[in-house]
């Protein structure tokens, strides 16, 4: 399988970067490795991951990484991962976002 990124995802990934290096920049290069790494266990075993019980899908599973939540969705032999957020946050897809992965 091919692990994907929605431009979604990246744009969550540079937030993260952006929001943890104001106080180290070194640690937010680190962190952001962690959740890529994270990320790609999908491709390994994509349906490890829990299903995302907001939507209930069973293609759209998610990981929880130290408090962080990837969100990935399953189409064929790719993962695309569609979020990257903070646990406590509401997660922020609709079925538009989840619809982009096929373009």
């Amino acid at each position: 399988m091919r692990l994907r990124w929605t431009l979604g995802a990246r744009d969550d990934l540079v937030a993260i970067a952006r929001f943890i290096a104001e106080d180290n920049e070194s640690a937010a290069r680190g962190w952001i490795g962690r959740l890529r790494s994270q990320a790609k266990r999908a491709t390994r075993f994509p349906k490890s991951g829990r299903v995302v019980p907001e939507f209930a899908r069973d293609d759209l599973r998610e990981f929880i990484f130290q408090g962080y939540r990837i969100v990935y969705l399953i189409r064929g032999d790719d993962v695309f991962v569609v979020s990257v957020f903070e646990g406590h946050r509401q997660i922020r897809l609709t079925d538009d976002d989840l619809a982009r992965t096929e373009e």
